[in-house]
């Protein structure tokens, strides 16, 4: 065989090799992820009868009915206050009510919670509706903080409201927290969602810090124990997403390959007239998030304005 006859030869056969190895890669390529669950997270209702709040919120609720999601999360603050010193049982009764009212709305979506810092009437210490068992009891919830599964993908409800320093677990919690993710989140991708944010840049827009600095930061802008968080994160590479409320502002924080999503109020600026003349606290408008969660651990989040802005 004559070289450049050769050299033909073992052209071709190179040739059809590197084809062969691209038409692996491209039959890889062609794997697509799948899309698992599609959920939406509403937070900081803050519902009650004033501010035709109760037909606004089911405008909302009727949204989300189409977008035909697997369930709904609820990120606390559901009822408008009954945190204050001056609040009746007559006006708890009358919160709930307006609560279970909007909600027969999705009365056929499962719908999970978390509690916020409003929803419990500290008044009340020997009544049924007092304290967290009062909103324990409102929402059918066994526990103020649980875990579950849905296709494939795991869940940690979390309760920030520490009895004495709001904005971080107790003890107790804590270490079934711990205890959760390293049983649950080694083989699932995981999304944790808690009332007051894990990890926020609002409190940088919405503080007020004095003239020369810096920036203080409280336990209602960020967990004061986010960096036991990040350690236990560190190690458990399954926790995908943290949600969170509260702050009635939307922003998105990605540190060490963990999303934080603090999303907007539902009820904006309390149902009220806002910064905007309309219903915005700030530069945020009225909403609920859907997001797409694939088999991979990947998602999407979409903020959804549901009022004329």
């Amino acid at each position: 065989m004559k070289r450049r006859d050769l050299i033909k030869s073992l052209g071709v056969t190179v040739g059809t090799v590197a084809l062969s190895s691209v038409a692996e890669v491209s039959t890889a390529a062609q794997v697509k992820k799948k899309k698992v669950l599609k959920v939406a997270h509403i937070t900081d209702v803050h519902i009650r009868p004033e501010h035709n709040a109760v037909a606004r919120f089911k405008k909302c609720l009727e949204m989300i009915k189409k977008d035909k999601v697997d369930f709904i999360l609820n990120g606390g603050d559901t009822i408008y206050a009954a945190d204050y010193d001056n609040i009746t049982k007559d006006r708890v009764e009358q919160q709930w009510a307006c609560w279970n009212e909007s909600v027969e709305v999705v009365k056929n979506i499962p719908m999970y919670h978390v509690l916020g810092n409003h929803d419990m009437w500290w008044q009340g210490k020997d009544d049924e509706l007092g304290g967290k068992a009062g909103v324990l009891k409102m929402l059918r919830m066994e526990h103020n903080y649980y875990s579950f599964d849905k296709n494939g993908w795991h869940f940690i409800m979390l309760d920030s409201n520490h009895p004495t320093n709001p904005g971080m677990l107790d003890d107790e919690q804590w270490n079934w927290f711990v205890k959760d993710v390293e049983k649950n989140a080694k083989d699932r991708s995981t999304l944790i969602m808690s009332h007051y944010p894990l990890l926020s840049c609002t409190g940088i827009v919405d503080n007020k810090p004095d003239i020369r600095g810096p920036f203080k930061v409280s336990g209602s802008y960020n967990h004061l124990d986010i960096l036991k968080f990040i350690e236990v994160f560190n190690k458990n590479k399954n926790i995908k997403l943290c949600l969170s409320g509260h702050i009635h502002l939307l922003d998105k924080v990605w540190y060490n390959d963990v999303t934080y999503l603090c999303n907007g109020a539902t009820s904006g600026f309390w149902w009220e007239p806002g910064d905007d003349g309309k219903s915005a606290y700030r530069e945020t408008v009225p909403g609920y998030s859907l997001l797409n969660l694939y088999d991979d651990g990947s998602f999407e989040s979409e903020y959804i304005k549901y009022e004329a802005v």
